[in-house]
């Protein structure tokens, strides 16, 4: 599947624990990314300075559901199943 643009899911429920410009510490869970736009798109998209995890990150209909709302709430509860 393709990433649908304006959704920005995945820049906001999971965590990202390496560093991201302007979030030296990387995000918690449920946090907006700071590179985040107002149109819910990557500022680092293409850019080396984007974080290795968020570059590998492929979207799925098991993580991304059919909407945004879905996404958000299927990438949160992998997140919380996953946390340590």
């Amino acid at each position: 599947m393709q990433c649908r643009a304006g959704c920005g899911a995945c820049c906001i429920a999971p965590s990202i624990s390496s560093p991201i410009p302007g979030m030296p510490e990387g995000k918690p869970a449920g946090v907006r990314c700071v590179q985040l736009d107002a149109r819910n798109l990557c500022r680092l998209f293409g850019s080396p300075e984007r974080p290795e995890v968020c570059s590998r990150f492929v979207a799925d209909v098991q993580v991304c559901g059919e909407t945004r709302e879905q996404a958000l709430h299927l990438l949160g509860e992998w997140e919380r199943l996953t946390a340590a």
